[in-house]
């Protein structure tokens, strides 16, 4: 009897070790063929939700993105990043903030990190497969190690086929979910150099704000 339970934990044992390694696998053959294209256009549905708050909300949104280089537009502002500052351009309030970031800036959860956010800091494991329209969709959970980190957990459904990311389901510890859907995915596609550039001249009309 003891001789059969080792044997099921060690079962148990590499069958998890499995499961979290071939995780981390697929996420990081998406994020290999991410990097080899030479741009991305991607559209995509931001849905946020917290039933204790009665809080609903969907916006749609579309990114550019080449390198390290990125321009969004979601929720009515246009964020442009050339490489080295960014630009948040709110024409609600007439006003463009330029700041510093770099790719070690972790605050917020912005399209561009959409394919790298994933790999310090979280625990992996294989969860639910789906079909959507045909295509086969590869959950894998990712389990924050922090036991104070503001996420529960993250789910990343992963088109195994394309190896590209279709879904993103945040929940965080506050009851809040946030799903971001990939609609239309296109990639090496001709695109003006100016589209990462901030004119200035088109905004003076605009409160600029310059933030150390």
């Amino acid at each position: 009897m003891k001789k059969n339970v080792i044997v099921i934990v060690a079962f148990l044992i590499s069958s998890l070790t499995f499961a979290q390694n071939s995780g981390k696998k697929l996420l990081d053959e998406v994020s290999a063929k991410i990097n080899s294209y030479e741009n991305i256009q991607l559209s995509f549905k931001y849905n946020l939700k917290n039933t204790e708050e009665n809080v609903s909300q969907e916006i749609k949104g579309k990114a550019t993105l080449k390198g390290s280089k990125y321009h969004i537009e979601f929720m009515g502002i246009t964020q442009l990043f050339d490489g080295e500052k960014l630009y948040t351009i709110n024409p609600e309030d007439e006003e463009v903030t330029i700041s510093k970031t770099d790719n070690e800036d972790t605050e917020g959860f912005t399209v561009a990190k959409f394919y790298s956010f994933y790999k310090d800091g979280y625990s992996y494991k294989m969860d639910i497969v789906q079909n959507v329209g045909g295509r086969k969709i590869q959950y894998v959970k990712l389990t924050p190690i922090d036991s104070n980190a503001e996420n529960k957990y993250i789910l990343i459904g992963v088109d195994t086929k394309a190896k590209n990311i279709y879904k993103v389901i945040l929940a965080a510890t506050n009851g809040t979910k946030i799903t971001v859907t990939i609609n239309s995915f296109k990639t090496n596609q001709p695109i003006g150099k100016k589209l990462f550039v901030f004119d200035k001249t088109k905004y003076a009309d605009y409160e600029i704000n310059e933030l150390d």
